[in-house]
């Protein structure tokens, strides 16, 4: 049986070190898992490790302690829950506890997770995670598309706000509704990017988004602004919505001629209409794409 193992620690920024292309110099090719990859703090949120088993389809997240009272807790495979290709797993200890949803997909030996709970006492807990477990070598930047890739496919977010309760264990009668947890809304949408291994730049954009259980809401499309590639495949950026910087997002490529890229995301206050006063929408979501230069490319590819 194999688990896939990250774990995290807080940084500010990932950034290619030295000068030069390393990449017009050399095959680089780096083994994983690397215990050097770092996510930025923003990112991880209470994430601070994940297991996720995708033969016997089980997902373990440290840091969320309130979902079960212990800092590990391992959640329940829930395919009804299922969005966009990426599995589900929820967790919901009993009635009046806190339900959490979680979303992992991954592709080429990287892997991408998000998890949130419901908001129960006005508070809702979350964060993300990614990694790799595949080595990892960048295109051929002196072939004719320079070392330009482009990636495509789909796109899942949870917000910190209630969608359904169709998950929820059916409380107790007589159970005040005040103290009752939620079920984390979804945001389903697309993503594409384009990494420069000639350049060292990753940019690209979420968009075509819907919040599944607030379909009357509009729901901004998200830039993933120039970020820094390093020379290990890892990459982090800002965030923006109309030229407004709003969160960060990472990632990192992997396998031969980096033919996937997983990463996540953070947002903060970009859905005006769902922004309550001093309260903003926050989200964290999750990207796991394949190269469009694979035989199985998404159809949003050239």
């Amino acid at each position: 049986m194999r688990r896939y193992w990250l774990g995290l620690a807080a940084a500010s920024a990932l950034s290619a070190c030295g000068g030069g292309n390393p990449f017009l110099e050399d095959d680089t090719t780096t083994p994983d898992p690397d215990p050097g990859l770092q996510i930025p703090e923003e990112l991880a949120g209470d994430v601070t490790s994940v297991s996720y088993d995708p033969v016997n389809e089980t997902l373990t997240i440290s840091g969320v302690e309130l979902v079960s009272g212990q800092d590990t807790t391992t959640y329940v495979r829930n395919a009804a829950l299922d969005r966009a290709g990426y599995e589900a797993y929820t967790f919901q200890q009993d009635s009046q506890k806190e339900h959490a949803t979680a979303y992992v997909r991954q592709s080429e030996g990287g892997y991408a997770t998000v998890v949130m709970t419901g908001g129960q006492f006005g508070t809702f807990h979350g964060g993300t995670s990614y990694g790799r477990d595949n080595s990892f070598s960048a295109p051929d930047v002196t072939a004719p598309n320079n070392g330009l890739v482009s990636y495509a496919g789909t796109y899942v977010g949870l917000l910190n706000i209630n969608g359904d309760t169709g998950d929820l264990i059916p409380p107790s009668p007589g159970a005040d509704p005040d103290i009752l947890p939620g079920q984390a809304a979804e945001v389903t949408g697309k993503a594409y990017i384009n990494a420069d291994f000639g350049g060292l730049s990753v940019e690209g954009g979420v968009y075509d988004r819907t919040i599944t259980d607030h379909t009357g809401v509009t729901v901004e499309n998200l830039t993933l602004y120039e970020g820094t590639l390093a020379t290990d495949g890892s990459f982090t950026g800002d965030v923006h919505v109309d030229g407004g910087g709003v969160g960060k997002y990472g990632g990192v490529f992997t396998g031969t001629d980096a033919a996937a890229v997983a990463g996540t995301l953070h947002a903060t206050g970009h859905i005006e209409e769902l922004n309550n006063g001093t309260v903003p929408i926050e989200e964290f979501g999750v990207f796991v794409l394949d190269s469009c230069n694979a035989p199985n490319a998404d159809p949003a590819c050239p």
